[in-house]
């Protein structure tokens, strides 16, 4: 079974559509800053967890290039403000270009706003992400989907995601029975798991069939041991033909030589029925010998 070309197929199935967006990329307008003067350190389970799930969703999502996956850069939602700006740690936008890459994304260029956004928990901001980001993201900027998740394993597990209806109003969505989430806007399950080696609640996301997406490391591993199975496959093919065809030699062998024992066999019965002749005419010969004596 090839599983990574399966999964192309699936991948392509799965993908949503959207129209491509009016504006165009733009990597810096003057005036708006794309990093601070003193940036906050994010824990190494942010990071990792950030790390993982950009991973996933990039290359979940390279198969189109009308989609644009953002980690931590700065979001400017209105012409002329600098202040109506915004630090997601992770945002996908559909309908705009995926390259170049952006310093700063700006809603009004691109003329687009991300569907999804995505927060993950820490000390300093958990309050604002539980509540002021909610509206902030959803009604003022105009995101389809915002979800929020605690990282780190010692913390309890929290893991809630809010969308607009059609009607314009803010709804927390419904997990299912795992505590898992599906987002509308990405047609994605998102679900997350503990990773015993990082201590990392990881958050990852799955195609609507349950199918995981495979970080850029996991596929790697994934196509090694595809194949060093392909590869295994292949030797136990040959060898089989190899064991086939000496299994045929001995069989042509066994035959050459039992044709070559019967040939022997009938030339044999030939030679004794000769000497039989040859001897019953000799006592003949003799006998009509014996009788003129007399």
């Amino acid at each position: 079974m090839d599983t990574v070309n399966d999964f192309i197929i699936k991948q392509n199935r799965y993908i949503p559509t959207f129209p491509k967006a009016s504006g165009r990329p733009t990597i810096f307008l003057e005036g708006y800053p794309f990093e601070d003067d003193e940036p906050m350190g994010a824990t190494q389970f942010h990071s990792e967890q950030i790390i993982t799930l950009y991973d996933q969703l990039k290359r979940h999502f390279e198969i189109n290039n009308l989609i644009h996956v953002g980690a931590d850069n700065y979001i400017y939602y209105r012409e002329g403000d600098i202040s109506k700006v915004v630090e997601p740690d992770i945002y996908v936008v559909f309908g705009v270009d995926k390259y170049p890459l952006r310093r700063s994304f700006y809603t009004w260029t691109e003329g687009a706003v991300p569907v999804a956004v995505f927060e993950f928990l820490s000390d300093s901001t958990a309050n604002q992400d539980r509540y002021d980001k909610v509206g902030l993201y959803l009604s003022d900027i105009g995101v389809q989907e915002y979800f929020i998740h605690q990282p780190e394993m010692k913390k309890p597990s929290e893991f809630r995601g809010w969308q607009r209806s059609a009607s314009g109003n803010i709804i927390e969505i419904e997990p299912d029975a795992a505590g898992g989430l599906f987002s509308e806007a990405l047609n994605l399950w998102l679900r997350w798991e503990d990773d015993q080696t990082t201590h990392v609640r990881l958050l990852r996301p799955y195609l609507p069939d349950g199918t995981p997406i495979t970080t850029s490391r996991e596929e790697a591993q994934l196509r090694k041991q595809e194949k060093q199975l392909r590869e295994e496959e292949q030797q136990l093919r040959e060898d089989a033909e190899a064991k086939a065809t000496a299994e045929t030699e001995r069989r042509q062998e066994a035959e050459a030589l039992a044709k070559e024992a019967n040939q022997r066999h009938a030339e044999e019965v030939k030679r004794n029925r000769e000497l039989e002749t040859e001897l019953e005419r000799l006592r003949a010969q003799l006998a009509d010998s014996r009788d003129e004596s007399y």
